[in-house]
């Protein structure tokens, strides 16, 4: 097989999904690190798996009028893509946000597939959100979007169908909204939604999740460079949940995170980030990360957001959005003799980054690897509701550090067996295809 499979299968899809690059990056990832798979199995070939997996099974766009404060008829766009059921029912986030677009969401769920494999739990790939902005929103008009939103998606939603959770922009708040208008409509209270609280069918560590996950995946990369946490300067892009709670874990590791940044700019505090002030600035007051140097003078806030790449580091985790590393980026990073990257947002580094860490050997952490930890205690929220009961905040951590250090086996397991060892790109790629193109190829041509 030669590059010619890769060319074929752009073709469709970029013929398919014109205008949609994010997706068509995503879709170019996978398929270049699949081709010495379809080499080794014919029977992908002749079944038409790839050409079938890059193809969601269901796309659903709807529309979502809501009133504001003011009395005035809004009007927004509602997405939900089922992408992939192969291994059990569509999972992922929703995400509210003005870029949200059918391509980012069909980006967003074809990665998802293949991170839900990874997990090893029984999940599909799917995802959804709208271009609705919840920053300068009331509680009631935040309230009554939510609701709207939900009185189309639940047709097509369920325990055993679809269960989204949340994303950018969609919080405890936002899942609590919805589900209240999901039970009041289908007179049903079940595990449809997670991300709930913790009093009504929400699981312990789900807020913590990812950010987490996204250690101790990172945790796995720095022990086979034969080092760890203690004293490492690390650089953390973003400052909502994951950039937090990675914060959180890798300071608790003796890990020294020195920045953090939001839409505006980024902050540099050289004693360490102080993290009760950035949870209560973003969790509480929902503010901008410049207030953060207003509290500290130890910390320096700079304007452009892109540039906290150049903060000389030892690791850094992109968790903020896609393609905001780029090859800059990473040649700074590279200079700087950072020796790991792990993605904690979706696809947050360009395939021109990529290459240039891999090839200064720098560890890098793929998003459907590495950031898996959210979904997967997203599994473990939905097999808690299923069971009636809760598990303690200690065993949902040991499940979820037993879930990342699989993932991170799989990965290199995968890489290796197809002669690219040690690039977990190209493993975590592997290994959740392979799971699902052989659940595809069982279940017959669907």
């Amino acid at each position: 097989m030669s590059s010619q499979f890769v060319d074929d299968i752009l073709a469709i899809v970029a013929a398919r999904n014109p205008a949609e690059p994010e997706f068509l990056q995503a879709v170019r990832e996978v398929v270049e690190s699949i081709e010495p798979v379809i080499k080794k199995h014919p029977e992908f070939v002749r079944a038409k798996i790839v050409e079938r997996i890059v193809e969601p099974e269901r796309q659903i766009i709807f529309r979502v009028p809501w009133v504001n404060d003011k009395g005035e008829v809004q009007v927004n766009r509602g997405f939900r893509v089922e992408f992939n059921s192969a291994i059990g029912p569509y999972k992922g986030g929703l995400r509210f946000h003005p870029s949200v677009n059918l391509g980012i969401i069909k980006f967003l769920g074809f990665e998802q597939i293949f991170k839900n494999a990874l997990t090893t739990t029984p999940i599909g790939g799917g995802k959804g959100g709208s271009d609705f902005d919840p920053k300068g929103k009331s509680e009631m008009e935040i309230m009554r979007f939510c609701q709207s939103f939900m009185n189309e998606l639940f047709r097509h939603i369920g325990p055993d169908t679809d269960v989204p959770a949340g994303d950018i922009g969609v919080g405890t708040r936002e899942i609590g909204y919805m589900f209240g208008q999901y039970k009041k409509l289908t007179n049903t209270f079940n595990g449809v939604l997670t991300g709930k609280g913790i009093g009504w069918g929400g699981s312990l560590v789900r807020t913590e999740a990812t950010g987490y996950g996204l250690v101790y995946f990172t945790t796995r990369m720095l022990k086979d460079r034969g080092t760890d946490w203690t004293n490492k300067r690390v650089v953390i892009s973003g400052s909502g949940n994951v950039a937090i709670y990675a914060t959180e874990r890798a300071q608790q590791f003796g890990a020294k995170v020195i920045a953090l940044s939001d839409s505006n700019g980024y902050i540099v505090d050289e004693d360490g980030i102080k993290l009760n002030t950035v949870k209560r600035i973003k969790e509480v007051e929902r503010g901008r990360i410049r207030e953060y140097a207003a509290v500290h003078s130890s910390a320096k806030f700079y304007d452009n957001w892109q540039d906290i790449w150049t903060v000389p580091c030892d690791v850094a985790l992109p968790c903020a959005t896609q393609n905001e590393l780029d090859e800059k980026g990473a040649k700074a990073l590279v200079k700087n003799k950072c020796i790991a990257v792990a993605e904690g947002a979706n696809m947050p580094t360009t395939p021109g980054a990529i290459k240039i860490l891999q090839d200064a050997g720098v560890s890098f952490g793929p998003a459907k690897a590495a950031n898996a930890g959210g979904v997967a205690t997203s599994a473990l929220e939905m097999s808690q509701n299923s069971m009636r009961m809760n598990w303690p905040f200690e065993e949902v951590d040991m499940r979820l550090q037993q879930i990342m250090n699989s993932i991170y086996d799989q990965c290199l397991e995968a890489a290796e067996a197809y002669g690219a060892k040690g690039n977990l790109v190209v493993g975590a790629n592997i290994a959740g295809f392979l799971k699902v193109a052989k659940a595809m190829l069982a279940q017959g041509v669907v």
